[in-house]
């Protein structure tokens, strides 16, 4: 029977995979390796209960830390794992220090590698996870693309072979997760938001986090906001603020991390998402919620293009200015295909005849 193991750390890995394991889990056996980067229970372990993972089979506990220090723990802590299961696929998700460290280990263990969520690209090479995108891409034997764009970006870097549009396994988890969330979340009702108007904020990108400047700038623009601002702190973002002179207005409501069902139930009834979050740009505009995206540029370029989402950076005046002037374009079209992507996945992995659009 084919072994894959697959490995996350990250709340966006967790969405990704939980379709994949689904549509894997009852055809050949699956590993689940998590490295711990997301490791507490808002972060992690409700994600886990929410999606229908189950729990891990290998912790590797490696917790938070530096670039360089986190990822060279994953990959000590991988190695053994990798060496012991020797898997036919190891499978990783996104462009997170996990999806780095996973395909580096696995490569140099000969091993073929599946990205999941191939193909993105911002074009800014000092961004952590654009690295972290780049060489998981170029260590792959077989690159799953959510979109036309990232086939592209992938033939333009010499990379054709093992390519395949398969869809976007987080619309496909989230079309799951909006149902639950009008039947189990009280998220609305828990932070007593009822009928008002209100928008959702996320910051969390070490560009934004580590930068008192660019912090200071998105903090000023979310006090100029004249709705109420949703604000699920992520922790590494709580003590960046803490260290800034910086006091939320009224309007600001600064909460802990929410699980994502409660996040799900929260974006679908904004009218607004500021976020410097990849996965949070699309889910916002899959729900039809106009998004501006607290960076100067987007993997997501179809987001843009399509007037759903604005590039603001961290620049107080054009943040303030597009969130009181973007509107809702036209309905985003429809997931691409008959088929779920998880199952054109598995298909591929597991060797099956493909219906792929190949590269």
């Amino acid at each position: 029977m084919t072994k894959v193991l697959s490995i996350v750390g990250a709340r966006p890995q967790f969405i990704k995979a939980a379709p994949v394991h689904r549509a894997l889990a009852a055809r050949c056996q699956v590993v689940q390796v998590h490295t711990g980067q997301h490791y507490d229970d808002n972060m992690s372990a409700v994600f886990f209960r929410e999606l229908g993972l189950p729990a891990p089979d290998i912790d590797l506990g490696v917790g938070s830390g530096s670039h360089a220090r986190q990822t060279a723990a994953m990959l000590e802590r991988l190695e053994p794992v990798l060496t012991a299961e020797r898997p036919d696929w190891v499978v990783i998700y996104g462009d997170t220090n996990s999806t780095l460290a996973a395909a580096i280990t696995a490569a140099k263990l000969t091993m073929p590698v599946a990205h999941v969520e191939a193909g993105l690209r911002s074009f800014n090479r000092a961004m952590p996870e654009e690295q972290n995108r780049l060489v998981a891409d170029h260590l792959s034997s077989l690159l799953f693309c959510p979109t036309e764009a990232a086939v592209s970006h992938l033939k333009a870097e010499g990379i054709t072979a093992g390519v395949h549009l398969v869809g976007d396994v987080m619309e496909e988890a989230l079309a799951d997760a909006v149902v639950r969330a009008r039947q189990e979340s009280t998220a609305i009702e828990r932070l007593g938001l009822g009928r008002s108007r209100y928008a959702v904020a996320t910051v969390h990108r070490a560009e934004n986090t580590d930068s008192p400047e660019r912090l200071a700038g998105i903090l000023a623009a979310l006090n100029q906001l004249r709705d109420t601002v949703v604000f699920p702190v992520h922790p590494r973002t709580r003590k960046a603020i803490d260290a800034l002179d910086w006091t939320p207005g009224a309007h600001v409501r600064m909460v802990d991390p929410q699980g994502y069902l409660d996040m799900v139930q929260l974006v679908s009834g904004a009218s607004l998402v500021l976020t410097d979050s990849g996965g949070l740009q699309k889910e916002a505009c899959w729900m039809g919620v106009p998004c501006v995206t607290l960076r100067d540029e987007t993997e997501w370029e179809e987001t843009v293009s399509r007037g759903w989402n604005v590039l603001a950076g961290a620049d107080t005046t054009r943040i303030v200015t597009a969130a009181r002037t973007i509107k809702a374009p036209s309905p985003w079209p429809p997931a691409r295909g008959a088929g779920s992507p998880s199952a054109e996945i598995a298909r591929l992995l597991l060797g099956e005849t493909q219906r792929s659009v190949t590269a």
